[in-house]
């Protein structure tokens, strides 16, 4: 079994029970005690689990905790690059999207770069640079200016009144968290004002977002989860999600992630 399969069967069972001993895992699993202690480490540092002694329990989600873009950058590469990779199929040539700020964003802003004819509206300083050095003399990038965040977006009046005077066809969101009933949210009540400006600006929200974004909440709701014309998300969501999502977004897309060897 590889790690990132243990990893999730963990995850799993403190879903279930809210916490683990590593003495439980190791017979289940059938691995060694230092195997487990590995994988909850590997948990804890993508912030997921807490780790007590003998064991782990959920990580408690604070709803104004905001992750910088460099620590986020890390988690679920694998998920995020299928992710990117099915919702480039979107995008058509000689079409204007928005981009919002996020790793998932980021990740996606490499692919668009194949695009021709691209015109791009971002609040996001990474997914700018990205565009920026694509070489393309088709692309148009739009960056609209404001107050930096700690996941480098762009926000308040000055990136919410350049917002509000463009149109996009579409708008790729990235989120801090998605649930039924709190919708996708944001821990930043800036960011949030400025992305439910750039929903209001595009034509199709598709929201892109991988597995571990279910069941968290933000502080701030930025649109409903029927407000999602499109979903991207990743196989290891659970079924029960995604039958919940897929009664209320427009359409829910799985991409299919290449596990990464482990330990």
């Amino acid at each position: 079994m590889l790690a990132r399969q243990r990893q999730e069967r963990i995850l799993e069972a403190l879903r279930a029970s809210g916490g683990v001993r590593v003495s439980d895992l190791t017979e289940e699993l059938q691995v060694s005690y230092m195997t487990i202690r590995r994988d909850l480490d590997a948990l804890a540092e993508r912030g997921l689990v807490e780790k007590v002694h003998g064991g782990a329990t959920v990580a408690t989600q604070r709803t104004a905790d905001e992750p910088g873009f460099e620590a986020k950058s890390f988690r679920e590469r694998p998920e995020k690059e299928a992710i990117a990779a099915e919702a480039v199929r979107l995008v058509r040539p000689g079409t204007a999207i928005g981009v919002t700020a996020g790793t998932t964003t980021w990740t996606l802003a490499r692919y668009l770069r194949d695009i021709p004819n691209l015109t791009v509206v971002t609040n996001s300083v990474p997914v700018a640079e990205v565009m920026r050095h694509s070489g393309r003399t088709d692309l148009s990038i739009v960056l609209t200016g404001g107050l930096r965040t700690p996941s480098d977006a762009l926000v308040g009046p000055v990136a919410d009144l350049a917002v509000r005077s463009m149109h996009v066809d579409l708008l790729f969101m990235g989120v801090h968290g998605m649930e039924e009933r709190g919708g996708f949210t944001t821990p930043n009540l800036l960011e949030a004002e400025t992305n439910r400006a750039l929903v209001r600006s595009a034509r199709q929200l598709v929201v892109v977002a991988d597995h571990t974004k279910w069941g968290i909440v933000g502080l701030s709701t930025i649109a409903a989860l029927d407000e999602a014309d499109v979903l991207v998300t990743d196989d290891r969501l659970s079924p029960e999600a995604q039958a919940t999502l897929g009664e209320h977004v427009g359409k829910l897309v799985i991409a299919r992630s290449v596990e990464e060897n482990g330990a």
